[in-house]
């Protein structure tokens, strides 16, 4: 296991929160490592698969396919595909995330992982069907949609002018 600097700020935020839940009642860190183990009971489930997933994308489809299509000469069409791709990806970060580990590994360039990725947070049609649409109404959803549409396509753009691999 490797420890990266993300991995130790959580464990150092971590533990000032044991510590902090102590000083208040030293009973408290010991029910949120149990909370905490309920939430990993919820994600491990979903987890496991996107992983398996993720890695056998890997396997299956050629590298030179998810190059032609989502690679730095895939150009605008490559940038379109890969929001396409993000607005259609289904679940959380457990599903997208290793997705687009997937793509980065499989020949992906980072203009479409970035359109992806923009894509995949703006769009998430999971999200819009259960949660926006339901409790902002469909007009809100087709405002918001139609107004930050570009974004994603924008995002990637701008980083094959500034970011040179």
């Amino acid at each position: 296991m490797r420890l990266d600097l993300s991995t130790i700020v959580l464990a150092v935020v971590a533990l000032v929160f044991a510590v902090i839940a102590y000083v208040k009642d030293p009973s408290l860190p010991a029910i949120g490592a149990r909370n905490g183990l309920k939430m990993l009971g919820f994600v491990l489930p979903r987890l496991i698969p996107a992983l398996l997933l993720a890695g056998l994308f890997q396997v299956v489809v050629p590298q030179d396919v998810v190059s032609r299509y989502f690679g730095r000469e895939a150009g605008f069409r490559g940038l379109v595909m890969a929001m396409l791709a993000g607005v259609i990806t289904p679940g959380g970060p457990m599903v997208s995330v290793p997705f687009l580990v997937a793509l980065a590994h499989s020949g992906a360039a980072v203009p479409a992982l970035v359109s992806y990725m923009t894509a995949w947070s703006l769009f998430g049609l999971q999200r819009i069907i259960a949660w926006e649409a339901p409790l902002m109404g469909w007009k809100f959803v087709w405002v918001r949609v139609i107004s930050s549409l570009a974004f994603p396509v924008v995002a990637g753009w701008l980083v094959a002018i500034f970011h040179h691999e």
